[in-house]
């Protein structure tokens, strides 16, 4: 993949991310200040609590998301993007066209995730 291309498709997911997270924390995400126990069903308030887990879980998935386009415009920056931090085989353009902020090979990251990572 062209690292241009790449660079381009990177940067354009870090501000689709930050303006995700930006409306997200907007709407309260990470605080529990809008939930009220004054008068509520029990289950009115359980409904909040897992409308406040599910942004919490958001955030941390978009945050997650935004490091590893960090890191691999940090690749990019150090010359070794398209390479696989794993085994060092090049990473398949097929690959990087979707997945633009891939670290790994299909490989490497099957193997990455079956471990837990």
């Amino acid at each position: 993949m062209d690292t241009q291309d790449a660079r381009q498709q990177l940067e354009q997911m870090l501000r689709e991310i930050d303006s995700s997270t930006a409306v997200l924390e907007a709407e309260g995400a990470g605080t529990g200040s809008e939930i009220s126990h004054v008068d509520q069903h029990p289950g009115d308030v359980a409904g909040e609590y897992t409308d406040a887990d599910n942004q919490n879980a958001l955030l941390e998935n978009s945050a997650d998301q935004r490091a590893q386009v960090v890191a691999a415009l940090e690749r990019l920056d150090a010359g070794t993007y398209g390479t696989c931090v794993d085994c060092g085989q090049p990473i398949p353009d097929a690959r990087l066209e979707v997945r633009p902020e891939a670290a790994r090979c299909v490989t490497d990251q099957e193997a990455f995730e079956a471990a837990g990572g």
